[in-house]
């Protein structure tokens, strides 16, 4: 849960080899991406909707709208996270001194340091990018549509919420799909124990 979940992942103590500012940075790259892709689902539609229902919240209408951009957050995230994130690297490092061979190991320290290198110039670059287009769009549509920011804060905080629960029951499936996987004697041992392992992996 401490890798999973974004505010843990950022905000509580792990012993991991990502930096802390870092992982700061992606929970509110993910908030801001979310407040964003809320803001492009206001189409002339949900104009009509709020209008026709004065303005009141309709938490059943919005219920695509929050899974929906809660997934593509989520992809987004995946990149952003891919580009950015050490631990893999660090631990490659850290495994390379291990051996013997000092020649070996300057080459494999040469090579992941250059991978770190290309992949934050990477990192850097998406996400200024990103985040510079998602801020003009936003600071766009809040300047136009001044009624509708209220709807966009609820919008936006339903589908964060949401992002930040689901892990809580994702990750209850691999342990529920485990244990009897390594109890059961039949065949259907390594195929419970495949899928928790894919569980594991989102």
């Amino acid at each position: 849960m401490k890798i999973k979940n974004l505010f843990l992942f950022a905000f509580f103590p792990n012993r991991d080899y990502n930096s802390r500012i870092i992982k700061i940075f992606l929970f509110f790259f993910s908030f801001f991406t979310q407040l964003t892709i809320n803001a492009l689902y206001f189409t002339d539609d949900t104009m009509h909707k709020i209008y026709a229902d004065h303005g009141k919240f309709d938490f059943l209408y919005n219920i695509p709208q929050t899974v929906i951009s809660s997934l593509i957050s989520y992809g987004l995230d995946s990149l952003i996270g891919f580009l950015s994130l050490s631990e893999q690297d660090v631990i490659l490092l850290k495994n390379a001194k291990k051996k013997k061979n000092s020649h070996k190991v300057d080459k494999i320290q040469k090579i992941i340091l250059s991978k770190l290198s290309i992949k934050f110039a990477f990192f850097f670059l998406v996400s200024f990018i990103v985040v510079f287009g998602f801020g003009f769009y936003v600071t766009c549509f809040c300047g136009v549509y001044k009624n509708t920011q209220i709807h966009l804060i609820t919008d936006t905080g339903i589908s964060f919420g949401f992002s930040l629960v689901t892990p809580f029951i994702i990750n209850l499936f691999p342990g529920m799909l485990r244990i009897p996987s390594l109890r059961a004697k039949n065949k259907n041992r390594k195929l419970m124990y495949k899928l928790s392992t894919y569980f594991d992996l989102i």
